[in-house]
């Protein structure tokens, strides 16, 4: 199988991952949930945010533009069945949200008065992902692509090129409370995980064996408590597995910035899902791959060889 094929078939793998993430777990700044009681569990957990449904069918239609990758493939590389392909709204959920493998800049603004060396400090958080990816996140003074409030409504981002269906008066991501003061591991922990979605990239938690783990009646009653959600919410956020068809196969990887904890009290193990508190190698591995820095293009370069061969 060619380079092409093998990125060609992760990302089809993972359409469905990332439009089926969830919200949960909660950490406190010091990077761990100690499971002790109420007293120790974090203000916010992270809630990935998704579009209307009366906007999926052309946030589909803009992602698949934006990137032909994110178009689902039908057949053995993809774990849908052949009806979606007559029916729109199905198939929008298959689409991926990446925004490509070329270099791109996403511009950044604030929604409130914001003092200078924090949109510093923000956007130097978000462009931790340039290590080994081509997207770069840049301030505006202008109204941004990415836009950020650090108003009420806890810690959120829409998915990669979803955002480019939000209104421009309302935020791209929250990061609720946030100001110098706030602990430097908490710019770790959340800022390059919003980042992360704003990527395109879902959470980790809900791979079929961290989500088996789960006891359901003790999740019903911990997410009741910490977040106010009911037991259908649960259900969707918490106990609904993907296909392990969709998933590119490599093995689920608890210390993702991608993955937040999970407490041991409402595992049926009693150990709790560890999560990640800042992005780890197979974090920038993956980002690497989906979007390569223009000397590891490989699409880049085969457009080279082509050119050199036409003009020779």
């Amino acid at each position: 199988m060619s380079e092409y094929d093998r990125y060609r078939e992760a990302l089809a793998r993972i359409a469905e991952l990332a439009n089926s993430a969830i919200a949960s777990g909660n950490l406190p700044e010091n990077g761990r949930l100690q499971d002790n009681g109420s007293a120790a569990e974090a203000k916010y957990s992270c809630t990935l945010k998704f579009l209307p449904k009366s906007l999926l069918v052309p946030a589909a239609k803009t992602a698949v533009e934006i990137n032909p990758m994110n178009a689902p493939v039908f057949g053995p590389l993809a774990s849908v069945n052949m009806d979606l392909v007559s029916d729109p709204l199905r198939a929008a959920v298959v689409t991926g949200k990446y925004w490509g493998s070329q270099p791109r800049r996403l511009s950044v603004s604030f929604m409130e008065p914001t003092p200078s060396d924090l949109r510093r400090r923000i956007v130097q958080h978000l462009n931790a992902w340039t290590k080994t990816g081509c997207i770069e996140f840049a301030e505006t003074q202008g109204t941004g692509q990415v836009r950020i409030s650090r108003g009420e409504g806890g810690y959120w981002s829409y998915l990669g090129t979803d955002i480019t269906h939000i209104p421009t008066n309302e935020q791209t991501m929250n990061l609720e409370g946030f100001t110098m003061s706030t602990s430097e591991a908490e710019f770790h922990r959340v800022v390059r995980h919003e980042a992360g979605h704003t990527l395109g990239m879902p959470h980790e938690h809900m791979r079929r064996e961290l989500v088996a783990r789960i006891d359901p009646e003790k999740a019903y009653d911990y997410f009741r408590r910490t977040q106010g959600w009911d037991r259908p919410t649960v259900d969707q956020q918490v106990l609904t597995s993907l296909d392990d068809r969709t998933i590119l196969g490599t093995a689920p990887d608890q210390t993702s910035i991608m993955c937040y904890q999970l407490p041991g009290s409402i595992t049926s193990d009693g150990k709790p899902i560890t999560g990640g508190v800042d992005i780890n190698p197979t974090d920038f591995d993956f980002v690497g791959r989906i979007y390569p820095k223009p000397s590891n293009n490989v699409f880049a370069v085969h457009q080279q060889w082509e050119q050199e061969y036409a003009n020779a």
